[in-house]
């Protein structure tokens, strides 16, 4: 190769070396303005569909990032809730800690699956069947949304974990179906000072409440006096319909989503709870009521309460009508006609 054609290749490469370097140096600035945005690539397109809306936009998901939540129960109405809060991105954990709050989901739940559990409690299969409800919960929340943070609490809720189990959480979900445990949930929302989402749901008929938000009523204001036992029935006794418990468990996380949203000055319009009630095979279907202000005299959120955290470890709730509620008339009005 003589001396021309030589240097002439020399300036080619020099050429194709300085276009190299302009290419990488083009990377590393996008690269730097990647790592600076709030969240990562892949959840602005996860996400994006949501952050559209005017409700949520990107501070409505970077809340909703940072949030935690604990679902009571990985049962019919837990599963949807469980699904639709992983989806919405509740709870995800960043993977360069840009965040000083990791958001989390909870689930706490002590039962197993079980065989008849499966034509309504939709996370779990029939692969699932003895397994952990909250292990095999994890296990598919986890392949909807690899990133979220999952905290297992296999004992389940009882007086003695109870305010120890909901302390880090930002809202509590309430799945359950034994009214002693939704009056524990409450006691213990309403010691921490937590939102409560509850839903109940039996043969075709379903109920949402959002207790202890923007100073409205505690389960007790609404329900001083529990139901006799004989008189609650459960899902083994009295039938569940899947798609009813399925539809509960989707307004609990609709309603979970829009109180974090109003927690965190996102979604600013005025929170009225109510309590809605749900009938499949009724006309019209859904019924919504206003409800009572905080009962002054309630002995869980009243000006002069009784329940506390000490209080709480040393109820026995199975039998809380009889050793927590005094004897009394309960309330009641006469009609004259």
């Amino acid at each position: 190769m003589d001396e021309d054609t030589l240097s002439k290749r020399i300036k080619e490469l020099e050429e194709e070396l300085d276009s190299l370097r302009a290419q990488q140096a083009s990377k590393c600035t996008k690269r730097n303005e990647l790592s600076r945005l709030p969240l990562e690539l892949e959840e602005y397109i996860r996400y994006g569909r949501q952050m559209i809306l005017p409700q949520v936009g990107l501070p409505g998901q970077l809340a909703l990032k940072k949030s935690s939540v604990l679902v009571i129960g990985a049962g019919g109405l837990g599963c949807p809730v469980l699904l639709y809060l992983a989806g919405a991105g509740i709870g995800t954990s960043p993977t360069d800690n840009r965040s000083n709050k990791l958001g989390t989901i909870g689930i706490a739940d002590h039962d197993t699956v079980d065989l008849s559990n499966l034509h309504r409690q939709i996370l779990h299969r029939t692969s699932s069947i003895g397994r952990l409800k909250t292990r095999s919960a994890e296990t598919a929340l986890k392949q909807l949304n690899p990133s979220i943070k999952v905290i297992c609490h296999d004992d389940g809720i009882t007086p003695q974990n109870a305010v120890s189990s909901m302390t880090p959480y930002d809202i509590i979900v309430d799945c359950t179906d034994a009214p002693s445990t939704r009056y524990l949930i409450s006691d213990t929302c309403v010691v921490l000072s937590k939102s409560l989402v509850s839903g109940s749901a039996l043969g075709t008929e379903g109920q949402l409440v959002v207790y202890g938000y923007n100073n409205g009523p505690c389960y007790r204001c609404m329900f001083p006096t529990p139901p006799p036992a004989e008189a609650v029935l459960t899902c083994g006794e009295g039938g569940i319909l899947g798609p009813v418990v399925g539809v509960i468990g989707v307004m609990q996380a609709l309603e979970t989503i829009k109180v974090m949203l109003h927690a965190n000055g996102v979604w600013k319009e005025e929170y009225i709870p109510q309590m809605t009630i749900f009938g499949a095979f009724d006309v019209p279907q859904w019924r919504s009521f206003k409800m009572r202000p905080r009962k002054k005299d309630c002995i869980a959120c009243g000006l002069n309460p009784s329940v506390s955290e000490d209080t709480i470890a040393k109820t026995d709730y199975s039998v809380i009508c009889k050793r927590v509620i005094p004897d009394e008339i309960p309330e009641r009005i006469t009609v004259t006609v």
